[in-house]
């Protein structure tokens, strides 16, 4: 199990019914299964070749009847509703994509690899509740996991939908680090040869940058 995965199930909480939309291995799946977090499963993935994979994996579990393996498009072919569903390791246009031709599920983990403010943004449009939202990091690769529920509604600024909520008030460290990194970054284009806009928009996005590191930088030390 890879640190990514670690870290994804160890937010999983105990359900009745839940379902994995593009389970690839089935990892996760078989987390739960196995940890006794969920009578019974949904392994979806659109890839027929893919789910292979995680049907080998869990072989057992499909045979009790506790695991069943669906070929579909996100949310879609799911025989009744799922207490939780996960969705980790697509880009966050293609999550926004799954949860909006459905109601949201009742509760969700939602591991965008990218683009994770169209994720928020989407949530609090649809009245979602965030409950944690927040950086984690494996092997020098950042990632988000957002926590949610489909009812209670979020109030989010325009700065916590761009970087998250848990990641402004200095409850990942692994967000630091990543800002960080985009500072670094940032100041290395400000060196090379580049006409007055681009180094006009440079100059706010390390601005930005620099305002963040500061401020959660002083909620991590007086914490």
């Amino acid at each position: 199990m890879t640190e990514r995965i670690a870290s994804i199930v160890a937010m999983l909480p105990a359900c009745r019914v839940f379902a994995d939309i593009g389970c690839d291995h089935g990892y996760m799946t078989q987390y739960m299964l196995r940890h006794g977090l969920c009578e019974r499963a949904y392994l979806s993935d659109i890839s027929a070749k893919s789910l292979e994979k995680a049907k080998k994996l869990l072989a057992e579990e499909i045979a009790a009847g506790r695991c069943i393996p669906i070929v579909a498009d996100g949310l879609e072919g799911l025989p009744e509703p799922c207490d939780f569903v996960l969705i980790a390791g697509m880009g966050g246009e293609e999550i926004v994509s799954i949860l909006e031709k459905f109601p949201l599920p009742p509760h969700f983990l939602l591991q965008p690899m990218k683009n994770s403010e169209k994720v928020r943004r989407y949530l609090v449009s649809a009245g979602a509740r965030i409950e944690r939202d927040f950086t984690f990091s494996e092997a020098n690769r950042y990632y988000d996991a957002i926590l949610g529920a489909a009812m209670g509604g979020s109030d989010y600024s325009e700065r916590e939908l761009k970087y998250g909520r848990d990641n402004l008030s200095g409850k990942s460290v692994p967000f630091l680090m990543q800002m960080r990194e985009e500072l670094a970054k940032t100041q290395a284009r400000l060196a090379e040869n580049l006409g007055p806009s681009s180094r006009e928009k440079l100059g706010r996005r390390m601005r930005e940058y620099e305002e963040i590191i500061h401020e959660v930088e002083g909620i991590i030390r007086n914490d």
